[in-house]
């Protein structure tokens, strides 16, 4: 029989409760943490960045800076620079370095554009220092003061224009002067002045400068005025006079100087110069009929002289034209030169072809035909000329 003291003093069983832990999320703790490591990598990238790029607008700018100072600073020498028609900044700039006054076309282009001067770049000649900063001769620039300046006068030109030209293509001589920037007043006073030089040897006086300003290009300094021009094309050419023995050349023609340039000038007008200074056959044929006809006391016959005329007097230019520039109805040379003769025209009428015509036509082709009678100028007329001969 078991003994039911000893069961009774076995202790009771113990009861266990399960103790409630709290888990700890791995996953977000990880998230978290990757999330702020990467916000601080990429702000360290961001931050090394920015500081690349200031650093490298920094050096940029100073480089462009030191780029826009003077090449040679103090240098006082100047270098003739020509600015022409069209040339885009970044030509000029590169002009410039070429010629040694700048340091760099790229910064000049770049100035240029950000100073608003990129379509202000004047054309002309000038003289230019790279003792100057690249701001200062984009300034010289722009303003369009030029120091030196070309000119073309063209042989066959008048003193003045009175057609109903566009004024841009004429090329008498106040239209040129007038493009260049010189008033009306100013080519006025220029031109009615009385100027000292052998070429007036024989120029009546009273009479204008036409058929005196000797056609070709020149080159002046800023600030010169009519009067320097005018004196210019004067003693070039008195120059052409002398270097071709023009006045001997005239006097075995019979012919003074001032008489001489007059009979060129009509042929100037009458024929095609040729691109040298010796003269065609056709203008040396011209001169030797004008020198025949005033030898048998017979009109010159030349359209050009009324034409002269007509424009002198700004009226329609016709045969009948009361002028005694007229020479389809005066005998002899006009009163003076009907414009400027050029260089192969002056030679031909002081050295005329040993031909013996007495007409001459230019036809429609161009070409000039001569003939030694009145029946064979009508038979040149009749096959060259069936267009330009019976214009008004």
């Amino acid at each position: 029989m078991p003994d039911k003291s000893i069961e009774a003093e076995q202790p009771p069983p113990v009861e266990v409760q399960p103790v409630a832990v709290q888990p700890i999320n791995d996953q977000k703790s990880g998230l978290s943490f990757y999330k702020k490591h990467t916000k601080t990598v990429i702000l360290r990238i961001i931050m090394i960045a920015a500081a690349v790029l200031i650093g490298i607008v920094v050096a940029a700018c100073l480089w462009y800076g030191a780029q826009l100072q003077p090449l040679v600073p103090g240098n006082n020498k100047v270098v003739t620079i020509t600015i022409e028609p069209g040339s885009t900044p970044s030509q000029i700039g590169q002009l410039l370095q070429d010629k040694s006054v700048i340091r760099s076309s790229f910064a000049f282009d770049m100035n240029s554009r950000l100073s608003g001067n990129s379509g202000k770049l004047r054309v002309g000649t000038y003289l230019l220092s790279s003792g100057k900063s690249t701001p200062q001769i984009i300034e010289h620039l722009v303003s369009g003061k030029v120091d030196q300046f070309s000119i073309t006068f063209f042989p066959g030109a008048t003193l003045t224009d009175t057609t109903n030209k566009n004024e841009r293509k004429k090329l008498d001589v106040t239209s040129v002067l007038l493009r260049a920037g010189y008033s009306r007043s100013e080519i006025s006073a220029a031109l009615n002045k009385t100027y000292d030089s052998p070429l007036f040897a024989g120029k009546p006086a009273g009479t204008d400068l036409e058929g005196y300003v000797y056609g070709q290009t020149y080159n002046f300094n800023a600030g010169a005025s009519v009067e320097q021009i005018l004196e210019r094309t004067f003693a070039e050419f008195n120059k052409i006079i002398v270097e071709n023995n023009l006045v001997q050349g005239f006097g075995q023609q019979g012919l003074t100087l001032y008489k001489g340039i007059t009979m060129a000038s009509i042929i100037q007008r009458e024929t095609i110069s040729p691109n040298s200074a010796e003269p065609s056959q056709d203008q040396k044929q011209v001169a030797q009929v004008f020198y025949k006809r005033l030898s048998i006391d017979m009109p010159l016959g030349s359209d050009v002289t009324f034409i002269y005329a007509a424009n002198k007097l700004g009226v329609t230019p016709i045969s009948t034209l009361d002028s005694p520039y007229n020479t389809r109805i005066v005998t002899g040379l006009p009163p003076g030169p009907v414009a400027s003769p050029g260089v192969s025209a002056l030679r031909a009428a002081a050295s005329p072809a040993a031909t013996d015509f007495l007409y001459f036509v230019a036809g429609d082709d161009g070409q000039t035909y001569f003939g030694q009678t009145l029946e064979e100028h009508e038979a040149n007329v009749a096959a060259y000329c069936t267009i330009e001969c019976d214009k008004p």
